[in-house]
């Protein structure tokens, strides 16, 4: 088999940017089509970034193509994912993986019979931060984890969004959304879900976009804003999860893990880099040592200055992964379990009972610093912009 391994995506949407610039940093990958049920989009990204402008169809029979990335919006998932599957391919969606139990179901019996491999995003956990979080709690460095809390709040996506819509309608909301790369991150490192609790509320019928081009519109919305859960994992841990896209302003950090000797607390899930700080006891030892790890070197500007950005990680794993005939990291099981785990609260929320999800999976293998760098590029491949 090839070393690098052909990538088509189907979906030019927002996100596409990002897979399509930042691919170039793995050398397992390359990306070299793209389809869109709107051809000018997928035709606007084919000629930003030099790849081929497929339709849908074309793509799904393109002989050169070894791997889809599914980047259609999470109502869509399924369907495309299973499209992908029956026409032989490897997949790998974007988050989240599906909207119920019995869709990823569906999917992994499919994929078997086709033998071809699934993933889904997120892939942050492999940054270098949380893989320093990973290497601590392994390390015993804070005892045995007893629970914690983490935090995603904000006053939603109308404000930047140019089309906020969808995440505010069924499969949208603060959980499925934004809670996949938070609970991805807590099964990797504690291992899975065994109940849930929540409560939920919807606490405005209607928002008001504020962003352009549509400035002023309003949009229903159809899922709840506003979750809180707890979380016990089969470890024992309890961690409160809040999420919500009814906050102006809040004071939690992101992730906090309560050990049996210290506190280790985990910055923002949702990027691969950022800052740890630990506690031995009660007293904190302040701003982390380096820890040296390729996928946690700042390398792309944003408003908040040099960050880390290695989107693409996980799909380059699964792509080394296939070649090598291990294990993914960003793995079937475990993206169907957070599915389960991220259903299970919305079910507890609704109904105001404790669920038990009825997946499991196996934490994911640590990715070490020598094993991230050998998936870099030696030198990025160019690309159009």
């Amino acid at each position: 088999m090839a070393k690098v391994m052909n990538v088509g995506i189907i979906g030019c949407g927002n996100i596409s940017q990002a897979y399509m610039e930042l691919s170039s940093l793995f050398k397992s990958i390359n990306v070299v089509a793209c389809a869109d049920m709107n051809k000018q989009a997928a035709e606007m990204r084919a000629k930003q970034f030099g790849l081929r402008a497929d339709s849908v169809d074309d793509l799904l029979k393109a002989d050169d193509i070894d791997i889809i990335v599914n980047l259609t919006i999470p109502a869509a998932h399924y369907e495309v994912s299973k499209a992908i599957i029956n026409a032989g391919k490897h997949v790998y969606s974007e988050k989240p993986f599906v909207l119920s139990v019995r869709e990823g179901k569906d999917l992994l019996r499919r994929a078997a019979k086709k033998g071809v491999r699934v993933g889904s995003a997120p892939d942050t956990f492999l940054g270098g931060a949380h893989q320093h979080a990973r290497h601590l709690i392994d390390a015993g460095a804070i005892g045995k984890v007893t629970g914690g809390t983490a935090h995603v709040m904000s006053h939603g996506m109308e404000d930047w969004h140019p089309n906020p819509d969808f995440f505010f309608l069924e499969g949208g909301g603060p959980v499925l959304d934004i809670g996949p790369y938070y609970i991805t991150n807590l099964v990797q490192l504690l291992g899975p879900v065994s109940k849930v609790m929540a409560m939920s509320s919807t606490p405005s019928s209607h928002r008001t976009i504020t962003s352009k081009p549509r400035a002023g519109e309003k949009i229903k919305v159809e899922t709840p804003t506003t979750i809180h859960s707890l979380l016990e994992f089969e470890s024992g841990a309890i961690i409160t999860l809040g999420a919500s896209w009814d906050v102006w302003h809040h004071d939690h950090t992101n992730m906090e893990l309560y050990g049996e000797d210290g506190t280790l607390y985990v910055p923002d899930p949702n990027f691969f880099g950022g800052e740890l700080q630990i506690s031995k006891g009660k007293k904190l030892r302040g701003k982390m040592p380096s820890f040296a790890h390729a996928l946690g070197v700042p390398n792309q500007k944003h408003n908040q200055g040099m960050m880390a950005n290695y989107r693409t990680a996980g799909l380059a794993d699964m792509a080394s992964a296939i070649q090598e005939d291990r294990p993914h990291r960003c793995s079937q099981e475990m993206s169907l379990h957070v599915v389960d785990v991220m259903v299970s609260i919305l079910k507890a929320g609704e109904t105001g009972k404790a669920v038990k999800p009825s997946t499991t999976c196996d934490r994911p293998a640590a990715l070490d610093n020598k094993q991230a760098r050998a998936m870099l590029s030696p030198k990025p491949r160019a690309k159009k912009k």
